[in-house]
């Protein structure tokens, strides 16, 4: 905004430019930033950020994140980590059933949601869920765990 169109100008000659007599326009009144949240704003801290203050749960001293590293896939995506080819070459074979590697896919975890197409499938995985293990044997198919 240019100089000329500033409050500034509109309260030249008013004394307190706005700011009032009594209260004073003076620096910081009440504290910088989040100052007084237990103390004198803690009304408002209390009313608009309940649970602002202290702690919760137990300290992890060194997190590292790779021990809870585990990548998951749903049922209903598993067919997508092979070629829509392989699917179809395994759909009339009853002696055979097609191996879907996860880990190779980068994946860890199978987890149960989405239906499976009814073709027997040898699932590998380090995890599974029940209800993966459960629709995966429903159609005939394997899971092997995985070191």
């Amino acid at each position: 905004m240019t100089t000329k169109n500033k409050k500034c100008r509109k309260l030249r000659g008013h004394v307190s430019a706005g700011h009032g007599r009594i209260g004073k326009h003076r620096k910081h009144p009440s504290g910088r930033g989040n100052a007084g949240g237990q103390h004198h704003h803690r009304i408002n801290f209390d009313k608009y950020h309940p649970g602002y203050f202290g702690k919760v749960g137990m300290r992890h001293f060194h997190l590292t994140k790779q021990r809870y590293w585990c990548p998951t896939i749903n049922l209903d995506k598993l067919w997508t980590l092979v070629s829509e080819q392989t699917r179809c070459i395994y759909k009339d074979k009853t002696d055979k059933a097609p191996i879907i590697d996860v880990v190779r896919s980068g994946y860890y975890k199978v987890l149960g949601k989405g239906h499976l197409p009814a073709q027997p499938v040898i699932v590998k995985a380090k995890f599974f869920s029940r209800q993966a293990e459960e629709k995966i044997k429903s159609v005939g198919g394997a899971c092997v765990l995985v070191a």
